[in-house]
C-alpha cells in the first residue's frame, strides 16, 4: 500500500509533527460544498482510508457542509488515532450552495469553535485559522475570540486563510500565528511573497488547491510530459514539487474517492531532480 512514510514531518508551532503531505476534507460535502454526500459511507472510507496511509493531519472547515465534513471526519475516527491532528477553520459562513461571507464577529467565532469542539468530538482543537478576515470587525477582535479560547484550553495555535504579507505581519503583532492557508498551486503562484515570508519565519504553510481541483491531474496538463518520464501521474508530480518546493509547505490534497487518495499519497516517495523542479518552475 501506498503511504505518506516517505513525505518528511513539520512541526507546526514547533512541537506538533505532522506528516507533510496531509488530507483537506471539503470534498467530502455535497455539491457546491453544501449538504451531505451522495455517498455517506464512501466518505467515511476514504476518512479512514488517508489514516491508515498514514495521514496525520486533515484539513476542515466549520463551513464544508455546513458542519458534514466535520461530523463525517468524527464519525470516521472518534476516538482519534494517537498523533492525528484536525485543523478547523472558522469566519467564513456558509448560506447556501457555493456562497460564502466572512463574519468575524467574537461571539460568532467563539460560538463556531464551541459547535466545532462538539462535531469534531474533541476536548481542544490543535489548529483554528481564521478562514477569512472580515473587513467589517477590527482585527484585533477577530484574533482575540481565538486567543480567550487558547487561554481556555480549548484551542492550541492559531493559524490564517488567504491573507496577503501585510495581513500575516499584522495578526502577527496581535498574537502568535503558527500558519498561513493561501491558495498555491504548480500554475498559480499569486502567493508567491507570503510563502517567502512563511519560509523565512518557519510558519507552515498550507497550500490549498494544491492539484487546481484536479486541472493539474490531466493526461493533458502542463506537468504530464514529465508525469510520464518519472513513471508518476501528472498530480503526484504536482504534489511532489509542492513538497520541494519550500520545507514548511503542507498539501492538503482532497478527494472522495480512495484509488484518488492512494495516488495523491505517492506524491511522498516522488523525489525531483534539479533539473525537473527548473522545468516545472518555468510553468508558472
Amino acid at each position: 500500500m501506498t503511504t505518506v512514510a516517505g513525505s518528511d514531518t513539520f512541526r507546526i508551532g514547533g512541537d506538533l509533527p505532522v506528516h507533510r503531505l496531509g488530507y483537506g476534507a471539503m470534498q467530502l460535502t455535497g455539491p457546491g460544498v453544501w449538504g451531505e454526500p451522495a455517498d455517506h459511507d464512501g466518505a467515511v472510507r476514504v476518512v479512514r482510508a488517508a489514516v491508515e496511509q498514514g495521514v496525520d493531519f486533515i484539513d476542515t472547515a466549520d463551513s464544508y457542509g455546513p458542519v458534514v465534513s466535520e461530523r463525517i471526519i468524527a464519525e470516521a475516527l472518534h476516538p482519534y488515532p494517537e498523533g492525528v491532528v484536525v485543523a478547523t477553520k472558522a469566519g467564513f459562513a456558509r448560506t447556501g450552495p457555493g456562497k460564502w461571507v466572512p463574519v468575524g464577529r467574537p461571539a460568532y467565532l467563539k460560538q463556531q469553535v464551541e459547535l466545532s469542539l462538539r462535531n469534531l468530538r474533541l476536548e481542544r482543537i490543535d489548529l483554528i485559522q481564521l478562514h477569512r478576515i472580515d473587513p467589517e470587525v477590527p482585527l484585533a477582535d477577530q484574533l482575540g475570540a481565538f486567543v480567550e479560547l487558547r487561554e481556555q484550553g480549548k484551542v492550541r495555535y492559531i493559524g490564517l486563510s488567504e491573507v496577503s504579507v501585510a495581513q500575516l505581519q499584522a495578526a502577527r503583532e496581535i498574537t502568535d500565528v503558527v500558519s498561513v492557508q493561501n491558495r498555491y498551486n504548480l500554475t498559480d503562484r499569486g502567493s508567491q511573497d507570503v510563502l517567502d515570508r512563511a519560509t523565512g519565519e518557519g510558519i507552515a504553510f498550507i497550500p490549498w488547491f494544491p492539484i487546481a481541483t484536479g486541472d493539474l491531474a490531466a493526461p493533458g496538463s502542463p506537468v504530464a510530459a514529465i508525469a510520464r518520464e518519472l513513471d508518476a501521474t501528472p498530480a503526484q508530480v504536482a504534489l511532489a514539487w509542492l513538497l520541494q518546493t519550500s520545507p514548511v509547505v503542507l498539501p492538503i490534497p482532497g478527494t472522495k474517492s480512495v484509488e484518488h487518495l492512494t495516488e495523491n499519497m505517492g506524491a511522498a516517495r516522488l523525489t525531483l531532480s534539479e533539473q525537473d523542479m527548473a522545468r516545472l518552475d518555468a510553468l508558472a
